[in-house]
């Protein structure tokens, strides 16, 4: 690849890549980027086309706000164009609705890879499929007039693209609850309180902290850090000796491969 290869420019999604790092930006600022389902298979592809020697993968919006959350349009009776409007996906077969929004999932559920660290550069709104869409990464930085918020809940729905579990282990269930059921926001000072922000920064140094903290990640051997990641990202699902025993293993592998003795 050389260096800022376009591999996918569609549907309001652009991944480049610049050797270990690649950058997906939202990229219909008009619009506040908001999501609809074209969108979310365009995000589902840029996983997929990833080169394998890409590392940390950056998320950014352009424009004022990240994500405004789902276009509204789904709601409406005729939908988007070319695709089934969510009323009339509703009024479907139980199974196809399970379905249809297990693949829209997809485009929130590969941001989490061992091999790869996901750093979200968040500014302004950040709400609903927005909010989803950050917490689907591993890392967040956010600028200081960040607003983040679920309003699933205030319209009548539930939080359903993979938010729930990442903002649970990130501030607890209380506060997860609470933040859901009310809808409001949670700004840059809280986010970093709270865990929900790694980094909070003025607005214009946002890109660049998030180039320097991929660059922060890159220094590292990446079997190490891949190995890691796979230790932290499980810990929660582990007892303490599970824990243990998965420590053990990994330094073994790391250990052998080091010494040249790798299976």
């Amino acid at each position: 690849m050389t260096s800022l290869d376009s591999v996918l420019d569609k549907d309001g999604v652009r991944l480049t890549v610049d050797d270990a790092v690649a950058t997906v930006t939202l990229t219909n600022p008009a619009k506040r980027n908001a999501q609809s389902p074209a969108l979310w298979r365009a995000l589902t592809e840029a996983g997929r086309l990833l080169p394998g020697s890409v590392r940390v993968v950056v998320l950014r919006g352009e424009g004022k706000s990240f994500s405004a959350g789902l276009d509204r349009q789904a709601f409406a009776p005729e939908g988007f164009d070319g695709e089934p409007s969510f009323l009339d996906m509703a009024r479907g077969p139980e199974a196809e609705l399970d379905a249809t929004i297990a693949a829209y999932q997809e485009a929130f559920t590969w941001w989490r890879r061992n091999d790869i660290v996901s750093i979200a550069a968040v500014q302004g709104h950040a709400i609903g499929a927005g909010f989803q869409l950050a917490l689907a990464c591993d890392l967040r930085i956010v600028a200081e007039d960040v607003q983040f918020a679920m309003r699933e809940t205030s319209l009548g729905l539930v939080p359903d693209l993979t938010g729930t579990h990442p903002l649970v282990n990130l501030v607890g269930y209380a506060r997860a609850l609470e933040i859901c059921a009310t809808g409001r926001f949670v700004h840059a000072e809280e986010a970093e309180r709270t865990g929900l922000a790694n980094l909070v920064v003025p607005a214009d140094q946002l890109d660049a902290a998030g180039l320097d903290l991929a660059a922060a990640l890159l220094a590292a051997p990446r079997d190490a850090v891949v190995e890691t990641k796979a230790l932290l990202s499980g810990a929660l699902s582990r007892t303490y000796e599970e824990q243990r025993t998965a420590e053990r293993a990994a330094q073994g592998r790391r250990l052998r491969d080091l010494a040249g003795l790798a299976d």
